[in-house]
C-alpha cells in the first residue's frame, strides 16, 4: 500500500491545495510540495522558495529557476531576509526614532515568497492577486516586515477576496551592484529581477493557491514603490501579462543614473575586501566570505548618509534592462497602459533630511543639490531651482507649519527639495501624462502633522493600508480607508467602494473617488487628515513650478 506522503503529494499535484492529515493546508508547484498553516479565516503560505540560493558564483547574478525538492516541506514560517545593510537614523532631534528592529534571520539564502489567502478555498477559485514589493532605500527591508494577513481578513469583510502575495528581493549590493565589470558579466539590477522572476512564478503557481494569473495587481511602497515605477517602463512599457494594474505608495519612475556612477563604490568593494590585485575583480568578490563583503558594504553610504537619497546602491541604467531615463520613457508614452493608484506622504523628504543638518547656508545649498543630484548643471540652472525652493523656512517641509519645525537654518528647505526629487515630482509627471491615457487616481497623506520637525513623515502611512490601529488616535479601531481602497482596486481596477455597501462597513461608500484626470487643471486627490478617519478632497497643484523645474533639469542632466 502507498504510503500517505506519496498519497498527499499525488493529490496535490492533481488539486492544488489539499488537507494533510494534521488538517493544515497542503500544495504542490511541480518542484516542490509545502504545508501552510491556518489560523481563523486566513491561511498562509511562508517562506516557500521562488528561485535558486544566490550563493557563491551566482552572488549579484540575475535569479535562477529553484531546486526541486520531495517531500513536503514546511510553510509555515518566514524565510531568512536578504543581507541588510546597516543603516542608522542620525540622532539630531530631541527625541529618538529608530528604522526598527530588522528582520530575524538573515541569510544570502533568502529568495522567498509568501502567499496569504482566505481559508479553505480550491485551486478551482480564481481570486484577484495582489502582489507586494516592500522599502527600505534599496538598502534594507524584507517580506516579513508586512504581514498581509490582516488586508486578506479585510478583504473578506468587503465581500472581495483577494490574495496577497510578498517576495524578498536583494537589496545593497547584493543586489544593485553596478559598475563596468557589473555591466559586462550581466549581473546589474538583480533585485529588480528578483521581482520579476517572483512576479513570474506567480503567473505559474498562483492558480494551485486558488489565484487568478491575469488578474495581478503589483503595489509597493518607498523603494517598493519606485520599483513599481521602473515596472511600468521595462521592455517599453509592456508589461508582459505580469501585472494589470499597479499601485504606488510614495514613489514612481524616477530619475536613474548610469552605471559608471557606482563604479567608485564597486572600487572600494574590491578594495575593502582585498580583491584588488585580482585579474577578475567580480569574481573575487562572488568569492570573498559574507562577512568581509558586508562589512565593505557598510562602509558604503545608506539612505541615512549624508548622499541620503543619492543612494549608493539602487537601479541604474544598464543598456538592457534600463536604457534611458525612465522619466523620459513617460515622457515619449513608453509605460504600460494599466490602471493606476498612486500618492505621497505630504513631508516625504524629512526624515531624509536629518543627515544634512549642517549645511547652513545658502551656498551651501546650492551647492549640496548640485555635487549630490545635479552634477553637471550651470550656476543658473542651479540659481532656478534655489528659485522654486526659496530660503524661507514658511515654504519648507514639514508644510504649512510656518517658522516651526526650523531644525537648521536650511533643513525645512532641503527636506522640500529632496521630498519632491524623489517622490513628489515622479509621481505627478507619470500622471500628467498617463492620466490622459489609462484611469488614474491619487492620493494625499497628511496625518501626523504634529509630529515635530518631521511632520506627515515618509512611510506614515504604512499603518493605513496595513490596518494597524488607529495611530493618530491610540486606542482607537483602524479606519481602513487606505485598505479597502487596495482591495477595491485589486477586485475591481477601481478604488472606490462598490455599490449598495453600508458606511458602517467602508468610509469610502460615502464618496465618489473622481479620477485624477477628471480635471486637468485641478486634478483631485483624496486626502487623509488629522484625526482619524477624517478625509476629503484636495488638488494636486501644490509646488507646481517647483516641481516641473526639478524634472526638466533631471531630464537634461540624465537622458
Amino acid at each position: 500500500m502507498a504510503s500517505l506522503s506519496f498519497l498527499v503529494f499525488v493529490l496535490a499535484s492533481l488539486v492544488g491545495q489539499v488537507t494533510s492529515s494534521s488538517g493544515q493546508p497542503i500544495v504542490s508547484l511541480g518542484y516542490g510540495t509545502f504545508q501552510g498553516n491556518t489560523t481563523g479565516g486566513v491561511t498562509e503560505f511562508l517562506g516557500i522558495p521562488y528561485a535558486k540560493p544566490p550563493l557563491g558564483l551566482l552572488r549579484f547574478a540575475p535569479p535562477q529557476a529553484p531546486v526541486k525538492t520531495s517531500g513536503v516541506r514546511q510553510a509555515t514560517t518566514f524565510g531568512a531576509a536578504c543581507p541588510q545593510q546597516l543603516s542608522v537614523i542620525p540622532n539630531v532631534l530631541p527625541f529618538q526614532i529608530s528604522a526598527g528592529p530588522g528582520p530575524a534571520s538573515v541569510s544570502e539564502d533568502c529568495l522567498f515568497i509568501n502567499v496569504v489567502v482566505p481559508a479553505n478555498i480550491s485551486s478551482t477559485t480564481k481570486l484577484p492577486v495582489l502582489f507586494w514589493i516592500y522599502g527600505g532605500g534599496f538598502g534594507t527591508g524584507d517580506g516579513s516586515a508586512n504581514p498581509g494577513d490582516a488586508i486578506v481578513q479585510r478583504s473578506i469583510t468587503l465581500g472581495e477576496p483577494i490574495i496577497y502575495v510578498s517576495s524578498n528581493y536583494r537589496v545593497n549590493a547584493f543586489g544593485f551592484l553596478a559598475s563596468k565589470e557589473a555591466k559586462a558579466a550581466g549581473s546589474t539590477n538583480s533585485g529588480i529581477l528578483d521581482q520579476r522572476f517572483a512576479m513570474q512564478w506567480v503567473q505559474s503557481h498562483i492558480s494551485a493557491f486558488g489565484g487568478d494569473p491575469s488578474k495581478v495587481t503589483i503595489w509597493g511602497e518607498s523603494a517598493g514603490a519606485l520599483s513599481v515605477g521602473l515596472h511600468l517602463v521595462i521592455d517599453h512599457g509592456n508589461p508582459g501579462g505580469l501585472f494589470r494594474g499597479a499601485i504606488m505608495e510614495s514613489g514612481g519612475p524616477y530619475t536613474l543614473r548610469d552605471v559608471s556612477a557606482a563604479q567608485p563604490y564597486y572600487d572600494q568593494l574590491v578594495e575593502e575586501t582585498g580583491c584588488s590585485k585580482s585579474k577578475d575583480t567580480l569574481t573575487c568578490l562572488r568569492e570573498a566570505p559574507y562577512n568581509t563583503l558586508l562589512a565593505a558594504i557598510n562602509n558604503t553610504p545608506s539612505v541615512f548618509n549624508f548622499t541620503s537619497l543619492n543612494l549608493a546602491w539602487q537601479p541604474r541604467i544598464d543598456g538592457s534592462l534600463f536604457t534611458e531615463n525612465p522619466q523620459k520613457s513617460v515622457a515619449l508614452g513608453q509605460y504600460a497602459r494599466v490602471p493606476l493608484l498612486a500618492g505621497d506622504c505630504d513631508d516625504e523628504g524629512t526624515v531624509f533630511s536629518l543627515s544634512s543638518v549642517n549645511i547652513t547656508t545658502n551656498a551651501e545649498f546650492l551647492g549640496y543639490l548640485k555635487s549630490n543630484y545635479y552634477p553637471t548643471a550651470s550656476p543658473s540652472e542651479m540659481a532656478v531651482i534655489g528659485q522654486v525652493y526659496p530660503d524661507d523656512p514658511t515654504q519648507g517641509a514639514p508644510f504649512l507649519t510656518g517658522d516651526e519645525n526650523e531644525l537648521t537654518p536650511q533643513f525645512k528647505r532641503i527636506s522640500a527639495f529632496q521630498g519632491d526629487y524623489i517622490f513628489q515630482g515622479p509621481r505627478r509627471f507619470l500622471y500628467q501624462f498617463a492620466s490622459r491615457t489609462q484611469p488614474t487616481w491619487g492620493y494625499l497623506f497628511k496625518r501626523f502633522k504634529a509630529t515635530p520637525f518631521l511632520g506627515s513623515f515618509h512611510g506614515s502611512d504604512i499603518s493605513e493600508f496595513y490596518t494597524t490601529p488607529g495611530v493618530t488616535d491610540p486606542g482607537s479601531p483602524p479606519d481602513f480607508i487606505g485598505t479597502d481602497a487596495l482591495v477595491n482596486f485589486v477586485t475591481s481596477l477601481d478604488p472606490n467602494a462598490k455599490r449598495n455597501l453600508p458606511a458602517n462597513i467602508s468610509y469610502l461608500s460615502t464618496v465618489t473617488w473622481a479620477q485624477y484626470g477628471s480635471n486637468p487643471f485641478a486634478p483631485p486627490l483624496l486626502t487623509f487628515n488629522d484625526p482619524e478617519p477624517t478625509f476629503n478632497f484636495t488638488t494636486d497643484t501644490y509646488r507646481q513650478a517647483a516641481m516641473a523645474a526639478i524634472t526638466a533639469l533631471s531630464l537634461k542632466e540624465f537622458p
